[in-house]
């Protein structure tokens, strides 16, 4: 008997049909990845599973039974957890009161806190979740609020697990003691369904894959016979290859950085005597677990940090005490960590997130009143050029699949030429196709001349992308190195313990390009 059942699941939202009669089983002790693009159905099928919406028609059965529909009580009392791809905290409880809120009896007398938090720390070891029980969750990174909403699935007991990009956050070494933990589960009866767009990893850990397609099932495959070509193939429906950089000269240092130090509450260092620098025709890829300082230094990159101590030069001029919107205005390019929370106004109209950055200029307004013709026209535009499929300028952002959403902030981002483009996790949670279509317009930036500073937990991106690479840990940054001096298991390595690579290039002369 199948541990989990889909029968004739259809969804729609509106004029868009989410889910067309989408029929497959997940078998006890089985890990079956789901595949397709952003906006392809994945994430609306698997909230129907955990009782989010509810299916137009349809059935779901849960160990030969039917799972009562948009319950989200049923489904956990049914053994099935959720590792959300957007998450679900409470910004203003702890860590711990996250985890536990809702798994314990109301009729309890008092919680077990000593036992449950013993017990959270077990999972966290097992899974290489290290994460403070005690943090509140406003304070955590976009990776630590990941690995809260794993634990939180997992001290739930569940028996059908869904995981939605759980690897976005660790480190090659965590990865692999996630995937080993998972087998060991899944030889015990658990069953996997497990949603990723790094196609490595659904080979290597799922046992079959089922590919959507525009909320169609388009086909089931078993993974010993599949490849990364077949499988991107079925999802986009045509070959993709992601781009490749071409060799080109670095030019002038563009940002420079000396002595960067950054203080947190309780006086806690999340910046410590950073030095770096980034220069024309050139991206320098910082590699890190989540929560080692990224957010921090992208926040003073940005101008939302002017607490900092120490030299930051950006396009020949301090960037001290100068505002977001200056630093827009003097030629900096942002792709935010989360589109969600910091890319995009969700209820706002498409061309309104479009014209946010550049709402001043000439071109856009007079007299302080918008010209909305224009501002509509130029989205047009833009969404042609970037190829942001939508239904039209008016349309609201929120409305937008994730990659989609990514498009228009590389749209806002890119248009003007931005001499430095800081981009932080460009490409989490994308499919193939936006993958190779994100990375190919960062590229052109760097033919063009742009100096980028690449924020990624992502190791095969940096790899391909970067000319110089540095790893985070605890604040601190490595020496900036040829990435070519680089391996897989030095940078995982350099990310758990700030070790260094035995090949060390001395200073910054001679930044050519490996590529």
């Amino acid at each position: 008997m199948p541990a989990l059942a889909f029968k004739n699941i259809s969804k729609r939202f509106g004029a868009l049909l989410a889910n067309d009669a989408i029929s497959f089983e997940v078998e006890p002790g089985e890990v079956l990845a789901l595949l397709g693009e952003n906006g392809a159905g994945k994430t609306a099928l698997m909230n129907i599973l955990f009782g989010h919406y509810q299916a137009d028609a349809g059935e779901i059965e849960v160990d030969g039974l039917p799972l009562p529909a948009a319950s989200t009580d049923a489904a956990i009392k049914a053994g099935i957890g959720m590792v959300h791809q957007h998450f679900t905290l409470a910004d203003n409880l702890t860590v711990f009161e996250n985890i536990t809120l809702g798994a314990e009896s109301l009729w309890s007398w008092r919680q077990d806190m000593t036992g449950a938090k013993r017990r959270i720390a077990g999972l966290a070891e097992t899974f290489g979740l290290v994460i403070d029980p005690d943090a509140m969750v406003a304070t955590l990174s976009v990776g630590e609020r990941q690995r809260v909403e794993i634990l939180k699935a997992l001290y739930r007991d569940s028996r059908i697990l869904i995981l939605d990009e759980p690897t976005a956050v660790l480190t090659p070494g965590e990865t692999e003691q996630l995937f080993r933990t998972l087998k060991a589960l899944t030889r015990e009866g658990l069953a996997v369904i497990f949603i990723s767009h790094k196609l490595h990893e659904i080979l290597e850990i799922s046992d079959r894959v089922v590919v959507l397609r525009a909320g169609r099932l388009i086909g089931m495959v078993d993974t010993a016979s599949a490849d990364r070509r077949t499988l991107a193939q079925m999802m986009v429906g045509r070959d993709v290859e992601r781009p490749t950089p071409k060799p080109v000269a670095a030019g002038d240092a563009v940002l420079n950085v000396e002595g960067l130090s950054l203080q947190g509450e309780g006086q806690r260092l999340l910046l410590d005597d950073v030095a770096l620098a980034v220069h024309a025709h050139e991206i320098v890829g910082i590699a890190g677990v989540a929560g080692n300082g990224q957010r921090a230094l992208a926040d003073v990159l940005s101008g939302l940090r002017p607490d900092f101590s120490g030299r930051v030069d950006l396009l020949g001029r301090s960037i001290k005490g100068i505002s977001p919107r200056d630093l827009v205005g003097c030629g900096v390019g942002r792709i935010p960590e989360d589109r969600h929370e910091s890319g995009v106004v969700g209820e706002m109209a498409i061309w309104e997130n479009l014209a946010s950055e550049d709402i001043k200029s000439a071109e856009l307004s007079r007299a302080g009143l918008i010209n909305r013709a224009n501002a509509v026209g130029r989205a047009e535009r833009l969404i042609e050029a970037f190829d942001i499929r939508c239904e039209g300028p008016m349309a609201e952002t929120r409305l937008l699949s994730g990659g989609n959403m990514q498009k228009l902030i590389l749209a806002r981002a890119l248009s003007s030429e931005p001499a430095f483009i800081l981009a932080n996790q460009p490409v989490r949670g994308l499919d193939e196709g936006a993958i190779a279509y994100v990375q190919s317009q960062l590229l052109a930036a760097r033919e063009r001349g742009a100096a980028i500073l690449l924020i990624s937990e992502d190791l095969d991106e940096l790899l391909a992308l970067t000319d110089r690479l540095a790893v985070i840990h605890q604040g601190h940054l490595s020496e900036v190195q040829s990435t070519a001096d680089w391996t897989i298991a030095e940078l995982g390595l350099a990310m758990s313990t700030q070790r260094a690579p035995r090949r060390v290039e001395a200073g910054l002369d001679g930044v050519g390009h490996a590529h």
